[in-house]
């Protein structure tokens, strides 16, 4: 009984040294264990990144020494090395690129890199290959006769084949005559192109080869076919370029006289195909010939244009005096066409109804309308004259080739507004004269854009008579530019006006020399100037304008005179006489500036008429007046 009892007791204790135990292991051995665990994973997590990284720079620097090792190759010219170190190079930047979730800003430069050397290897390789490989092709003897033979007989006037038949031979030869034209004519091209290639047909090319066999009759080939296939499309663009083209008509008149140059280009397509050397399609040769109207169109519009230009970035100075009695000197244009008579005729008839009511009324001049006197420059009624002939010649002319003409004349005129301000800027800037003369220009062509689309309406193609042949959309413009260039002169003119009198000391203290002769040689500049400027546009702007010009100059002055005198606080006895003496030159003077006639005669008379003018004048006269007057007799008036 006793030994059940230590056994229960052995039992017990040993119970619970095993729940003390398990609760040991369970709180201290397991926290120690899920720490090691947390470690271990943390350790090998940071094993594979270290292993990446070092797999990574491992590649980068292969990568690194392929391109060193292609270097020294290349420069060692051993093009294989090089190559195969450059495909290490790509492969360790694949192997970089392949890896996911793993990017470096350096592999886009790596690929750079990768593609400028091997552009630099390519390079390398094509310049040696160029240098150890050479081609040397025979030339066909197709190509021989096209450029020792026929290519100059076309390009060149002066060259002449001549045939010489003796017994056994042929012999071809050529000599160079005196060239009596500047571009060959396409009828003696064709003749002399015939004659070699007939020669040729005769004694060598009239063969057949047979390459099918000798029973097949189509299948059969003439050597002269195979040379025109060779040869023909060069020689055609040749015989276009070179000849053709400068046989287009300058001047519609001509047109009918080039059916001699279709015909022959038909007969020169003819015997070819007939000698084999062409087939049986029309070629670009022939087509072109026949569409004469459209290459004459484009050729006269480029002319005209080319024409025009030349004459714009001419010298502006050279002038001619344009009178109310001047004219454009154009042919007279031809009667209209049966057709257009009937609307002249009814336009007529309704016009002269209305007339019949007027005749009893007072008439205007004959001039009212017309440009007055002045100048413009020679080359600006040369162009205006270009753009009558071109409409005259357009009134002869297709339909389509008709209205290129007419938009050839406004673009004329477009051109003009573009080209003559921006090519003649620096002198219209600097020069009076020229400003005014462009001025002139600008109202002429104008003044003759309002009547160019009506003279010609009735005589135009139908599509151009229902109100697109007009000029009068450009009127505007060309005023506009003559205004705005010669404006931008006067301002320049006023400002050096205004600033030769800001050396007059304001006017003050006349009682001093030093500041009476400095507004004295003030007014005295001021005098010149305007003297100046009244030579250098007599007689090249209209008189009212001139005047107009003028006059705005002078009273400017005179402005300027008024306000500086006027806005003196204290005027002593002598200031008033040195002042009064001053305006007195400007009074005495000023109207000796309206010098709008190379006759000093006729020139009294706009001199009378300074007040009208010149706004101020009254206002000066009077300031004259007051600067003599006591204080009584101010104010009185």
């Amino acid at each position: 009984m006793q030994s059940a009892e230590d056994l229960v007791s052995q039992v017990d204790s040993l119970s619970s040294n095993i729940d003390l135990l398990k609760s040991r292991i369970e709180n201290e051995v397991q926290q120690d264990l899920n720490v090691a665990v947390a470690e271990f994973t943390e350790l090998k997590q940071q094993l594979e990144r270290d292993s990446l990284v070092l797999s990574v720079l491992k590649q980068l620097q292969e990568f690194d020494t392929a391109i060193k090792d292609y270097s020294t190759a290349l420069l060692e010219k051993k093009y294989v090395a090089a190559a195969r170190h450059l495909e290490k190079a790509r492969s360790s930047l694949k192997m970089l690129e392949s890896r996911k979730g793993f990017e470096l800003k350096v592999l886009k430069a790596l690929g750079t890199e990768l593609t400028v050397q091997t552009q630099n290897m390519l390079y390398h390789l094509g310049e040696e290959w160029r240098q150890m490989v050479l081609w040397k092709l025979p030339p066909s003897k197709g190509q021989l006769l096209l450029k020792y033979i026929l290519k100059p007989l076309i390009s060149y006037p002066s060259l002449r084949p001549l045939l010489e038949k003796q017994p056994d031979t042929v012999v071809l030869h050529f000599e160079s005559a005196e060239p009596n034209l500047e571009h060959p004519s396409p009828i003696e091209v064709f003749g002399k192109i015939s004659l070699v290639l007939e020669v040729l047909h005769t004694h060598l090319l009239n063969v057949s080869l047979d390459e099918c066999g000798e029973n097949d009759k189509d299948s059969k080939v003439v050597l002269a076919e195979m040379l025109g296939d060779m040869v023909w499309e060069e020689v055609s663009g040749c015989l276009i370029q070179e000849c053709l083209v400068y046989s287009i008509p300058a001047n519609s008149s001509k047109l009918e006289q080039y059916v001699e140059v279709i015909n022959s280009t038909e007969e020169f397509e003819k015997s070819l195909k007939n000698m084999g050397f062409l087939k049986g399609e029309s070629t670009d040769l022939l087509k072109y010939a026949r569409n004469v109207n459209s290459h004459f169109a484009n050729k006269k519009c480029q002319d005209v244009i080319v024409a025009a230009r030349k004459l714009m970035t001419s010298e502006i100075h050279n002038t001619v005096k344009i009178t109310p009695d001047s004219s454009v000197a154009i042919p007279k244009l031809p009667d209209p066409g049966a057709g257009d008579n009937l609307k002249t005729q009814k336009a007529s008839k309704m016009l002269h109804n209305k007339l019949i009511n007027l005749e009893n009324e007072t008439k205007l001049s004959q001039h009212t309308f017309s440009l007055p006197t002045c100048h413009i420059s020679v080359s600006v009624e040369k162009l205006m004259e270009l753009a009558y002939q071109t409409l005259l010649e357009a009134t002869t002319s297709t339909d389509q080739c008709c209205i290129q003409l007419f938009y050839s004349v406004r673009n004329i005129f477009h051109l003009f507004y573009d080209v003559v301000p921006i090519y003649h800027k620096e002198n219209l800037q600097k020069l009076p004269q020229l400003a005014a003369i462009h001025h002139n220009n600008c109202m002429y062509i104008a003044h003759h854009l309002l009547t160019l689309g009506h003279q010609f309406r009735y005589r135009l193609t139908n599509i151009l008579y229902d109100g697109a042949a007009t000029f009068v959309d450009l009127v505007p413009g060309f005023r506009r530019l003559g205004m705005e260039c010669f404006l931008a002169q006067m301002r320049v003119q006023k400002g050096e006006l205004l600033e030769r009198l800001s050396s007059a000391r304001n006017f003050s203290n006349m009682d001093n020399e030093e500041n009476y002769s400095a507004a004295n040689k003030a007014a005295r500049q001021v005098l010149h100037q305007l003297k100046r400027l009244g030579k250098v546009w007599q007689d090249v702007l209209p008189v009212n304008i001139y005047c107009k010009a003028m006059g705005t100059l002078l009273n400017t002055a005179l402005s300027e005179i008024i306000n500086r005198i006027t806005a003196l606080e204290d005027i002593s006895a002598e200031d008033a006489d040195r002042l009064h003496s001053l305006c007195r030159i400007m009074l005495e003077e000023g109207p000796l500036v309206f010098t709008p006639l190379l006759e000093e005669n006729k020139n009294k008379k706009y001199q009378e008429e300074v007040p009208v003018y010149v706004q101020k004048w009254m206002m000066f006269k009077e300031l004259m007046i007051i600067l003599q007057a006591n204080l009584q007799e101010i104010v009185d008036r």
